[in-house]
């Protein structure tokens, strides 16, 4: 038929099986993070008591270097871009072991065991809470995030 044409369709980000898509280290990645800790029962119960900063710096990613921390205390978390002031601990890495860590396809302590992540700061502090950075790490793995 002449003079029709096929609707246009527009992408939005839906929720996926109770998931948000959402583009890896944007904001919507940041906030979509937020809110699966703050709604996952094993991370509640991993940061209950506890009070944690981590800085996260990726480099060479499309977009250039990312700087995102995560914070925990008073039984909430927070994931977002920027800086957090004074972090317990930082972890940088590059932007594919960045990825391959939110994926779950590249274990944390493998990671830094080969060089692939670089930790600074109180590494006490970090080895104390390493249920709830495996559980940190459990939750990002269970995004539907676009790499």
């Amino acid at each position: 038929m002449r003079g029709c044409q096929a609707p246009r369709v527009q992408f939005v980000s839906q929720p996926t099986k109770g998931k948000v898509v959402a583009r890896f280290l944007s904001e919507e990645h940041m906030k979509a993070s937020t809110d699966a800790m703050n709604n996952d029962a094993g991370f509640q119960n991993a940061m209950t008591g506890k009070t944690l900063g981590l800085q996260f710096i990726v480099a060479d990613g499309p977009d250039g270097n990312v700087d995102y921390y995560l914070h925990v205390s008073d039984g909430a978390a927070t994931m977002a871009l920027g800086e957090l002031d004074g972090a317990e601990a930082s972890v940088t890495s590059d932007f594919e072991t960045a990825q391959a860590l939110s994926k779950g396809d590249l274990n944390v302590q493998t990671a830094f065991m080969t060089g692939k992540v670089k930790v600074g700061g109180n590494m006490a502090t970090l080895m104390m809470n390493q249920g709830l950075v495996n559980e940190f790490v459990r939750v990002q793995s269970d995004l539907d995030i676009d790499y």
